[in-house]
């Protein structure tokens, strides 16, 4: 029985700009079989959009809580979200245009 994916915004809140740490997100993502995209939010917050089956979502949350070891993360906020189908496949790094 296959499991029905989910989606999730993760905030990421601390040091989490300018340290790499949307490649990582990237290649967390990568390793976790997720789809979405991560970008910088203009407070300072990094936020990663991830569909995915709960359990990959879980390992996703573990690694961004972690970071790269140039970050300083301290916390991770998770909320629902709805599946958006144009970041059903492939994970990506989103630019605002601020």
């Amino acid at each position: 029985m296959a499991v029905a994916a989910q989606a999730k915004r993760f905030f990421v809140s601390g040091m989490v700009q300018g340290v790499g740490f949307r490649f990582f997100a990237e290649r967390a993502a990568g390793r976790a079989g997720v789809a979405g995209y991560v970008k910088n939010l203009r407070d300072g917050r990094v936020e990663v959009y991830a569909i995915g089956a709960p359990e990959q979502l879980r390992m996703l949350r573990a690694e961004l809580e972690r970071g790269p070891r140039s970050a300083e993360v301290e916390a991770v906020a998770e909320v629902d979200a709805a599946i958006e189908p144009r970041y059903a496949h492939g994970f990506s790094i989103e630019f605002d245009r601020w």
